[in-house]
């Protein structure tokens, strides 16, 4: 067995990254983080590392993290939020019938899900049966 030491992400601004990543998440960037490094460790779960690269991105991530709201918030009310934060939708899969998620991009262009959270889901499960 292993355990997820850090999620990994190249980028060119790691601070700038990781503050878009903060406010997202509501996690803390490491206390003795200096705006100008090279490598930006984000504290949660998953903790977030960011890491300059000289190469820009190039293609889809093959790795990505899916979300879903906390606190009572619904898909679509996270889409908007991260829209306000600087993330961009990539792809709108949602379906009439509620379910689907929405693909974004954060401010370097790396994709993300924003999913249903599991209220939404059991709520749509109550009201199918």
């Amino acid at each position: 067995m292993i355990d997820v030491h850090f999620v990994t992400f190249d980028c060119a601004a790691p601070y700038e990254l990781a503050t878009f990543w903060r406010d997202a998440t509501g996690a803390e960037i490491h206390p003795a983080t200096d705006k100008d490094d090279d490598e930006v460790l984000l504290l949660g779960t998953p903790n977030l590392l960011f890491i300059k690269v000289p190469e820009g991105k190039t293609a889809k991530n093959r790795v990505h993290l899916d979300v879903t709201g906390s606190a009572g918030s619904t898909r679509d009310q996270e889409v908007e939020r991260l829209l306000g934060l600087g993330a961009t939708i990539q792809a709108d899969r949602r379906n009439p019938d509620g379910s689907g998620w929405v693909t974004m991009l954060d401010p370097e262009g790396n994709e993300f899900c924003v999913c249903r959270s599991e209220a939404e889901r059991e709520q749509a499960g109550s009201a199918q049966a």
